[in-house]
């Protein structure tokens, strides 16, 4: 039987293109249904969209998958981006007042609004957190109804290039894909495995990437920066290629060997003479490989550690460094990032803390490379599902040949379109019929409510007709105790 309720996200991420359809149990738990993936490093880099028609591609592979393992069409998909394109910049708003006023929610949307209006070259505005206002000398998160003459509001403005967006568009254009809406990867993945106590104290998110390291930093319950370092793990797989290796026995090598940090009791003469065997009876210097791997993580780390805003540095250590991604895999990568920032609590992200069902064998294996990917899954609160799928293996209408066009892609587009427009016809019939049940409730309400005042009405008539023929019947009694005492005098 086909699916009638779903969801579906894609990640587009600096090695891999993802895709995941689930959906969400009445307990607040996930099915996963499908995972599916596509190498992307012919299209992305980064994390951003350099070659069109390749990513194109990858995305309609994707769908295709999804759509063969749950066996019903999709009519729209969830989406996250991040990569280099995306950075935090933080800006302050000034509102003076011509006296002393009493702050009211219109001034606060006006500032909000202000700061949603400005510009920057070649990027547009993803979203914008509200840090705090400022009133006077003092600090608020919720001014409205405190008396000032000004009212300072200070945002973190999350940035995107202007290009990403419209080459991503451009993807998903040309892949017939609908987008039901696009999300940060950075924070659903932030949402989905920090904790509330961790945010609330101050914590440092990293999610070590093949090509990046994202950084997003909390402090009482705000994100209060987000960077997008271009450093991640393949870096330190094209540093080990100056031992001789192919790119690909490097990588299999650092999967294999690499090891974040060692400590100085492990780096003795022993470890000098030990080697790593890479392929058949190729070896290589375990000290060699160890320093190599140890430089790289070291700079990536120090560089993450460097984009802590000094202000709340000191705090961030309170809730401590949370690690995920793939990289988070590597051995002693704790350590590591203990040395180098002198932060004692650090905690691995294997998995989010949603509650997951699946039998899927890379999401039980709780590696974290799929968290941001199952965090965009979780954000999604609209059906994607469609029609079901189409089993028929040989169509009723046959493609003219030698048209020029791609027919399967062609096809594709068309039938999403047919599709938009069905969803719109059953979104607007639904809209009516809500609508209709709305009057409907609205015209009982309003007859109820004349029914109640009639009873009062009568309810009246009746006491005052009471009064009214008591008073006539006493008028009438006394007129005849009057009239017997004027006969008997």
């Amino acid at each position: 039987m086909a699916l009638k309720e779903f969801i579906v996200a894609i990640e587009l991420g600096s090695s891999k293109i993802r895709g995941i359809a689930g959906k969400k149990n009445v307990d607040g738990s996930i099915q996963v249904l499908s995972l599916v993936e596509e190498d992307a490093t012919a299209c992305i880099r980064k994390g951003m969209v350099y070659n069109i028609d390749k990513t194109s591609l990858c995305l309609q592979n994707i769908i295709k998958k999804l759509k063969q393992n749950i066996k019903t069409d999709i009519a729209q998909v969830y989406v996250g981006v991040g990569g280099q394109s995306v950075l935090s910049v933080r800006n302050v708003i000034v509102k003076q007042l011509p006296n002393e006023e009493i702050i009211t929610t219109d001034m606060i949307n006006e500032i909000m609004d202000n700061n949603r209006s400005m510009t920057y070259p070649d990027k547009e505005i993803l979203d914008a957190v509200t840090l705090e206002y400022k009133v006077g000398t003092q600090h608020q998160i919720d001014p409205v109804g405190i008396p000032a003459k000004s009212i300072e509001g200070n945002f973190l403005n999350i940035l995107q290039r202007k290009a990403l967006y419209n080459n991503l568009n451009k993807c998903f254009e040309r892949a017939g894909i609908s987008i039901a809406e696009i999300y940060l990867a950075p924070i659903a993945l932030a949402d989905s495995v920090l904790t509330e106590t961790e945010k609330r104290l101050g914590c440092v998110l990293i999610d070590l990437g093949a090509d990046t390291t994202t950084m997003a930093v909390y402090y009482r319950n705000i994100l209060r920066h987000l960077v997008v370092l271009p450093l991640g793990g393949s870096n330190v797989t094209k540093d080990l290629t100056v031992l001789k290796l192919e790119e690909s026995e490097a990588e299999k090598a650092k999967l294999k060997y690499a090891s974040a940090h060692t400590e100085p009791e492990e780096s003795g003469d022993e470890t000098k003479e030990e080697t790593y065997t890479i392929e058949g009876d190729r070896k290589v210097s375990a000290e060699e490989f160890n320093n190599i791997v140890e430089d790289r993580m070291f700079e990536i780390i120090k560089n993450a550690w460097a984009q802590v805003p000094e202000g709340i540095v000191s705090r961030v250590s309170s809730g401590g460094i949370i690690l995920t991604g793939g990289g988070s895999n590597m051995k002693n990568i704790k350590q590591a990032f203990t040395h180098a920032t002198n932060v004692t609590k650090v905690r691995i992200a294997s998995k989010t803390t949603l509650t997951i069902n699946t039998d899927i064998r890379e999401l039980a294996a709780n590696n974290g490379i799929y968290n941001t990917l199952l965090g965009l899954l979780s954000k999604g609160d609209m059906n994607c599902a469609g029609s079901p799928a189409n089993r028929t293996l040989f169509p009723e209408v046959e493609q003219p040949a030698n048209t020029g066009v791609n027919t399967s892609t062609a096809g594709s587009v068309t039938n999403n379109k047919a599709e938009q427009e069905r969803i719109e016809r059953e979104r607007k019939e639904a809209d009516d019929k809500r609508r209709r049940e709305e009057e409907l409730a609205a015209e009982r309400a309003r007859l109820e409510e004349e029914r109640r005042a009639f009873e009062e009405e009568q309810a009246k008539a009746k006491k005052g007709g009471f009064l009214k023929g008591f008073g006539k019947k006493a008028k009438d009694w006394l007129t005849k105790i009057v009239s017997e005492g004027e006969e008997e005098k």
